[in-house]
Formats: C-alpha cells, structure tokens, sequence
C-alpha cells in the first residue's frame, strides 16, 4: 500500500530527501559491466555488438547484417498498424513541431563605439543518435520528441536505434521515425547500442549526441561516454508529484500516480495535500484501479516502494518540499494554480488545474516530454531545440579597438602573470 506521511513535523524535508536517494542507487548498479561492454564495442565493433546482442536477445542465429531495418521491414511493419494510431502520431507531430518551432534561435551582430564587430551565431549539429526503449514497451512519443527538436534545429542526419532483434518491431516506432525522416534505424539496445552510437563501427553510424530515454544500462552507458561523444541528461526513472486541494477528483488524482507508475518499478509518484480526506480517497482508489492494470505488478512494485501520499496543513512547507524533490512533471490540480508559480523554482513541466493530466504532456501538447528527473531540475531543463545547436561567437576587433581596449587587456593580462597574453596584444598596438 502506498504509504501516508506528515510533511509538517520537524526536518521532514530533509529526511525526505534522504529516502528519496533511494531511488538513485539503482542506476549505478551496473556501472563496471557498463564500462566492459562500451570498451569492448569500442575495440571489437561489430562483433562486440552481435556477441551482447546474442547474449540478452536469447536470440543465436543473428548475423549483424540484421542489426539495421531495411525499408521492406519498415514497410510491411507500417502496413499492420491502425490507422487510428497513424493519425495520432500525425496530429502529435504537428503539435510538438509547432511548439518547438517557437523555440527557434536567432543570431545577432553588433558595433561598439570603437567600431568592433561582435556576433553570436547558431548552427545545427550534423548527427544525431536518438535511443528508443523497446523493452517492457515502445513508444512512437520517445521518437517524436527527441527528433521533432532536431528536425527544427536543422539537423540533417538523425539515426536511431530501438531493442528489438529477435522480436517484431513495434509499427508505431517505425511510423513514427518515418514521419521524422530518420536516415537508418539499427535493432539493437543497451549499453552496446550507446557505445556504437559513440565511437561508430562498420554498420552503425558514428553521432555527435545521444538523446533518449532508457533503462539503467543506458543512462549509466550516456554518463560514460559523455565527453567523447554529447548526451541529453543521465535521465532516471520517471516522476510525477501532485499538489491538490480538497476539490480535486481522488479518482483523477489516483489515476494519475499510477500513470507514472506504470512506466518504470523505479518511477516515482507523489501526492501532496492539505486535505486529509482527499488522500485517504486517493489511497482507495488506487487500490481500485490498479486492479484493472495490465502492467498492475510494475505500478505496484513503484507505488509501494517509492509512491507517497503527503499531508501538510502549511502551504509554505507543501511549496518547500516540491522544490526540494524538484519533480520530473509537477501537477498543481486545483482552483487557482497559478497563484503558486512565482513560489515554484524546481519542476520540469508545470500542469495546471484539474483537466491537466500529466498524459498530455507526454504525447501530444507540444512540449517536450523529455525533462530532468531525480532532482536535477533544480539546474536543468527539458529537451529543447537549443540541445541540437551549437552556439558561435565571433569577434572583429578594430584599430581603434587595439588602441582604446589594448591597453586594458595588457593590464589583465598581466595581472593573472600571462604575460604572453599581454605580448600578443602590445605587438598589434606597436604596428599601429
């Protein structure tokens, strides 16, 4: 049962936190087998990947000629999936790109008094490799999410990859990754697929970043390879936490939670409340729809182990402990949300009143879905165009600039000892 707690006896918070770091042991439980398989597919290529790929397929008779979709595959699997599907994946689309699209960035050039030119210009990023679960489920909103910024960016060559050797692939992926004009699409998972994406081999293409979502193989393999290679975030299982007063539906609330619950045993799903009714009404019906669940086992496994249900009677100290858990998505499900906000500093989307299920975000509002999760939306924020462009400044100095500034910079210079610094200007300023 999903436990009840008092928020508003003495450091609650800071006990709190502490059970919440519970959760951040799981995704370093598998670092050094991690660090094997990516030095492995870094020296070996492609037969390191086939060997992984046998090993947790369960699957002997692969070559790695079938690591990649052909376009019959894609095709015929896009030829099974229902229409009512295809046009949910088309009206999301549109919605994500048209929000994204108001994202876009704009250079700038200006002139100071001393007639030196500074600009600040945007590029896109020439490869992308987006990661796909495709283990305990798929989904086609992980494909247009982590492309659809891309694509507004202007990246030209997005590749990407989803587990499924051995298996039939899921169509909405497929059609999914069609709609966003992916180059190639590879079967693999895991650590070896984000290893490949990193430093390459025969048959998969070398990217500048990896984005996407995956288990705790995954993360720990981006945490890896960062440096060599760009990542989103080392994303970790998925949270909501729900502020609501006392006229907010229990059933809305209880379905809710465990809409989170059910993605991940790891996910986290929190109520906070300063109505004690509510929560008691909630914890019922939660009782009563995960009944009904097909994936009831894995939103029990999550609610029982790091699901809550709060009570505060001090909105101060409810507004404390939301920015201290820093919630991957934030519901605020009451009359007058919005007068929260400006006291709201950490969540990484906001929805607002009672209609507002975090569900939406995860299809087809617009926003991204793809947010920062165990509490590290207290400095970051969720995927953006401006993660697929890389940003350039450029600087003109002038012969009124080496006259009227030089002498500055060879004060600094030489204040920090860097007296070479110092030398390279005062030599422009001597042939002036």
């Amino acid at each position: 049962m999903t436990k009840i707690l008092l928020a508003d006896k003495k450091n609650f918070i800071n006990e709190f936190s502490l059970t919440l770091e519970k959760r951040k042991v799981y995704q370093n439980k598998n670092l050094l087998e991690v660090k094997r398989i990516i030095q492995d597919v870094r020296s070996n290529k492609d037969k390191a990947i086939l060997k992984y790929e046998k090993k947790f397929s369960l699957k002997k008779n692969i070559s790695i000629q079938s690591i990649k979709f052909t376009k019959s595959e894609i095709k015929k699997s896009i030829n099974l999936l229902d229409n009512k599907v295809k046009k949910s994946i088309d009206t999301a689309f549109l919605r994500i790109k048209y929000f994204h699209q108001k994202q876009k960035a704009h250079s700038f050039s200006y002139k100071d008094k001393f007639d030196n030119q500074l600009s600040y210009k945007y590029s896109p990023m020439e490869k992308i490799g987006v990661y796909v679960p495709g283990g305990t489920a798929s989904y086609p909103s992980s494909v247009l999410m982590n492309c659809i910024p891309a694509i507004v960016a202007g990246v030209k060559n997005i590749y990407m990859t989803t587990p499924c050797i051995g298996k039939r692939a899921n169509p909405g992926v497929l059609y999914a990754a069609k709609k966003c004009g992916v180059k190639e699409i590879y079967k693999i998972g895991g650590a070896q697929s984000i290893a490949a994406f990193a430093y390459g081999t025969t048959h998969v293409q070398k990217v500048d970043k990896i984005v996407g979502p995956g288990n705790s193989y995954v993360a720990s393999a981006k945490k890896e390879v960062f440096g060599d290679v760009g990542i989103d975030a080392v994303a970790g299982p998925s949270e909501v936490t729900i502020f609501a007063d006392k006229y907010s539906n229990p059933d809305w609330i209880a379905s809710d939670l465990i809409a989170q619950a059910e993605h991940d045993k790891f996910s986290q799903s929190i109520l906070i409340s300063d109505y004690k009714e509510l929560i008691k009404k909630v914890q019922k019906s939660l009782s009563k729809q995960l009944s009904k669940l097909p994936r009831k086992k894995i939103a029990k496994f999550s609610l029982n182990n790091f699901g809550y249900l709060i009570y505060s009677k001090k909105k101060k100290n409810i507004l404390d402990l939301i920015n201290q858990i820093a919630p991957e998505h934030l519901e605020l499900s009451m009359k007058n949300p919005n007068k929260y906000l400006k006291e709201i500093k950490n969540a990484g989307s906001i929805f607002l009143g009672y209609y507002s299920a975090e569900a939406f975000g995860d299809y087809l509002a617009g926003p991204n879905h793809v947010l920062p999760t165990t509490g590290s939306a207290k400095f970051s924020s969720g995927l953006s165009v401006f993660d697929f462009l890389k940003r350039h400044s450029l600087i003109k100095i002038s012969k009124t600039g080496i006259e009227r500034l030089g002498p500055l910079v060879i004060n600094l210079a030489q204040h920090e000892n860097l007296e070479g610094h110092a030398n390279s200007v005062k030599l422009r300023k001597k042939e002036y």
